[in-house]
């Protein structure tokens, strides 16, 4: 038998399919021709096959069906390719747990001293081992349906089964469904309040609501050419980058701060170094006398006394006499990169407005897409800025004060007290000073300023402490100068009720005690009873909710949610250290960084400004990056502490006592608690291994 003619329909239709998605052919025109370096050929993403197809013959009218047999070849390599990915996955797996393997066997670092939290941990982590043998015994001796008495009990095991019984059901059980109903009225309250934000935020957009300038200031550049314009109308504005031990990203902070486009005679650049390593020391100070040889206004200024970490170094800063000649001041820490028109964005909205204390622009983050640690932060982060920040800077005016990325009038910030070393949140510290002193605050969601995102677990955990236990400390100090200031009822009811108890302490207490201890608690207490609204539906939405402002994160809603339990154990602990001046509340230290935008902001400015510098070399940041032109440089790089992925007592305790409620759910068939606190135990053994984040060889 002859072979059919051959027929090239489906490949037409499928190549238009495809350029539709990209954007070569418009819908709206589904029979315009196909450019010709599109039309000859169509590739197979999933399966890496290409399928040429030679040019369509002339047929005259002639009728021409799809190919069933193009479109059998077609699927038949999808499902080769989802085959192949299925194959893989126990090859992955047992890479994983070879990993997790080497990591367990080469943990040669002594263990930190046990804190109160990981012992309780562990006194529950025994119980429940021991209540899953009782529960398994009492299973496959058929107690679960015909429970003994407990007066006609024989043996010992059925004694002792029976009296638990008793006792969980007269003792345990009222008190825990008590604790679980307050935590599930907090979670809603709470759910509540992020619906609130979250309608704030659609309402802002459908209004298209956004503060507004009085004044604009033009360019730098147009003064040379424009007599019209007098410089003396740009404000005088202070530039600060605090920093310490930053050897990897001190030079990109430093240029990006130093090419503001404002005039150099109205601006000055503070570079305050806190560092302790010499040589860091040394080359932040040659980056500054480079800057100072092109003409830019810029100071090296160092501490021989580090007192009062970031707010101490701020403080001294502001001491200085020459101070009282700028109006504002701007803070951009070691790692952000402030766009040359940030300046020219941000200071035009003082003016006109006298009660403005804080122009605060928003977060970016270059290394969002790193790993999936970084595109759960940028999650969290994205909310925080999108819904959280610019619903409270358009309706009332206030918000925390991120630290960085901000601008400050000067008069405001002594007006308040200025910086105080009391708390690790000096930030939030003079952001509530300023509010109780009448004072109003301004984000603009559309100034961006790029920084960069931990990528360790490490790094993120200790930052993440270190924000969530410096505001209970505020909280302590400043409780009851919030209920004696001359503000109205309503700022300090929210304050007090919003800012700090609802958002600050109410969220890790109930998203620990609800889903790591009430829930995993819950299994072995059957009479206290968790609804599947409360583990499932809920949680589900208020993560959609979260995820809205990065629409691209939509894949990563599942790993989002079950993250965000994992890191209550952190968020709680921190919290708890914090309300009650635990020895770990005041523990500040420098989140990693890794320089991952240095490497292109270094060329580009090599490029353009291709001159000699007189000073000794310019040091590139320790990452590598295997460029031609920073080969060119001289590099230093000081030897460092090897870094290694580490081991997490606390995660790794709550992993196995979870996958042990897991195995005592499926004795009760109850079908969505066993999922979640199967999924749950292992996302918790992957955090507690350091599976997630950097990996280190």
């Amino acid at each position: 038998m002859a072979p059919p003619p051959p027929n090239y329909e489906f490949q037409e239709w499928w190549n238009k399919e495809r350029l539709k998605a990209h954007g070569f052919l418009s819908p709206s025109a589904p029979h315009s021709p196909l450019p010709a370096t599109a039309a000859g050929y169509a590739s197979f993403d999933s399966t890496a096959v290409e399928i040429g197809t030679p040019t369509t013959p002339a047929d005259g009218g002639k009728f021409r069906g799809r190919s069933p047999r193009q479109l059998s070849w077609f699927l038949l390599l999808r499902l080769l390719g989802s085959a192949l990915l299925l194959a893989s996955l126990p090859s992955r797996l047992f890479g994983l747990l070879r990993t997790a393997a080497r990591r367990i066997s080469t943990l040669t670092h002594r263990p930190a001293p046990a804190s109160r939290l990981y012992r309780l941990i562990r006194g529950f982590l025994v119980l429940a081992i021991l209540l899953l043998v009782l529960e398994l015994i009492a299973y496959f001796k058929g107690w679960h349906f015909n429970p003994p008495s407990y007066a006609s009990s024989a043996e010992a095991l059925e004694f002792i089964y029976a009296n638990w019984l008793m006792i969980r059901v007269t003792y345990l059980a009222p008190p825990v469904q008590a604790l679980a109903n307050m935590c599930i009225v907090l979670f809603l309250v709470q759910s509540v309040d992020r619906l609130v934000l979250t309608i704030g935020c659609f309402y802002i957009r459908l209004r298209g609501l956004k503060p507004v300038s009085l004044v604009e200031y033009g360019s730098a550049g147009d003064l040379e050419g424009a007599n019209t314009i007098n410089v003396d109308e740009y404000p005088m504005v202070l530039l600060q980058i605090p920093m310490c031990n930053e050897r990897e990203v001190y030079q990109q902070s430093i240029a990006a701060v130093c090419i503001q486009d404002w005039p150099r005679e109205r601006m000055l650049v503070q570079v305050l170094d806190d560092s302790d390593d010499v040589e860091v020391q040394r080359l932040i100070n040659t980056e500054v006398q480079k800057w100072q040889q092109k003409g830019v206004h810029i100071i090296y200024r160092h501490r021989l006394i580090r007192t009062g970490y970031k707010a101490g170094n701020l403080k001294s800063a502001m001491n200085c006499d020459y101070v009282k000649d700028y109006e504002f001041v701007a803070i951009f820490d070691a790692d952000f990169q402030p766009a040359p028109d940030f300046l020219r964005k941000t200071i035009p909205h003082f003016k006109g407005n006298d009660d403005v204390a804080l122009v605060q622009a928003r977060w970016s983050f270059v290394n969002k897409d790193e790993n999936l640690l970084t595109r759960l932060q940028n999650i969290n982060l994205s909310f925080h800025f999108e819904v959280e920040q610019q619903v409270n800077g358009i309706f009332i005016n206030f918000f925390g004060f991120n630290g960085t990325a901000g601008v400050w009038r000067i008069k405001a910030l002594e007006e308040s007290g200025g910086w105080l070393e009391r708390t690790t949140v000096e930030d939030m510290d003079i952001a509530v000073r300023a509010h109780l002193c009448g004072w109003k605050f301004v984000f603009l969601n559309d100034v961006k300023c790029l920084c960069e995102l931990p990528e360790s677990y490490e790094a993120y955990k200790k930052q993440q402490h270190r924000w969530h236990s410096g505001p209970m400390q505020l909280f302590r100090l400043c409780f009851f100068d919030i209920l004696h200031a001359k503000v109205s009822l309503f700022k300090k009811a929210n304050l007090i009720f919003l800012f700090f108890l609802l958002r600050k302490l109410i969220l890790p207490f109930y998203s620990f005690t609800l889903f790591c201890i009430i829930l995993p608690l819950s299994m072995f207490l059957p009479e206290a009873h968790l609804p599947a609204w409360v583990v499932c539906y809920v949680p589900g939405i208020m993560s959609v909710m979260s995820i809205l402002p990065a629409p691209k994160s939509f894949p990563f809603i599942v790993p989002y949610l079950l993250f965000e339990n994992t890191m209550s154990v952190t968020k709680f602990h921190a919290m708890i250290s914090g309300l009650f001046k635990f020895g770990s509340s005041y523990e500040w230290i420098v989140t990693k960084k890794l320089g991952r935008s240095s490497e292109a902001d270094l060329v580009a400015y090599i490029q353009k400004d291709p001159e000699p510098i007189v000073e000794s070399s310019i040091h590139r940041s320790s990452s590598e990056s295997g460029l031609t032109e920073l080969n060119k440089l001289d590099v230093t790089k000081k030897a460092g502490k090897a870094k290694m992925n580490r081991l997490y007592r606390k995660e790794l305790a709550l992993a196995i006592i979870l996958l042990i409620a897991s195995v005592r759910s499926l004795l009760s068939a109850q079908g969505i608690h066993f999922y979640f606190l199967l999924f749950q135990g292992i996302t918790f053994l992957a955090v507690g291994l350091d599976l997630i984040g950097e990996q280190v060889s």
